[in-house]
């Protein structure tokens, strides 16, 4: 199968399977590019959130116009940050957030329940890092990673780069098929 792409210096499409890594300032402006990604081409999507609440999740397709009858969101933070957590058929939470084996279950549960054409985005790899640590951080990803290929779906991927050292940051970006390179200035460098 194959995914259509509307962000500014990737291919045109890219085949089920893909993961992509977007990795950006701190500052970068990453909403721009996820919701493109998730938009695009798509029967269903899971947003999973290590950086902010499903709330600010919602708010942020809905400010982009991205049609959330076909979104999922798995929330990891709202349990940290102490907030009232109510499940629904399109918001889930897992444990902590550092529960990677919650967060890759509820990635392969999503994939396996859902027909067509399937988008994750994870926002982000560096929150999960920060929780979890490194190394874990980096298991999961290649996990997420299997799933894609097995499922047919693409994956779009938010590491910071300013927080980890470079050899880690290489360490992810030899993982992904894709790396979108989102500069401060909004500017975009890909390489497929």
């Amino acid at each position: 199968m194959e995914y259509a792409l509307e962000i500014d210096g990737t291919p045109e499409t890219v085949p089920g399977g893909t993961g992509v890594l977007l990795l950006h300032p701190s500052t970068g402006e990453t909403d721009r590019i996820d919701t493109d990604f998730l938009k695009t081409d798509t029967d269903n999507f899971l947003v999973v959130s290590t950086r902010t609440t499903a709330r600010e999740v919602r708010q942020k397709l809905e400010y982009y116009d991205v049609d959330e009858e076909r979104a999922e969101i798995l929330d990891t933070l709202s349990i940290e940050r102490g907030y009232s957590r109510r499940s629904s058929d399109t918001v889930h939470y897992v444990a902590a957030p550092d529960d990677v084996d919650g967060i890759v279950d509820h990635i392969d549960g999503f994939l396996a329940d859902h027909d067509g054409k399937l988008r994750i985005s994870f926002d982000s790899v560096t929150e999960l890092a920060y929780y979890a640590g490194d190394e874990q951080a980096l298991e999961a990803v290649e996990r997420i990673l299997e799933l894609l290929v097995e499922h047919d779906a693409v994956g779009l991927f938010h590491l910071s780069e300013e927080p980890h050292d470079e050899a880690l940051v290489d360490e992810f970006r030899a993982l992904f098929d894709g790396i979108i390179d989102l500069d401060e200035d909004g500017s975009v460098d890909a390489e497929f």
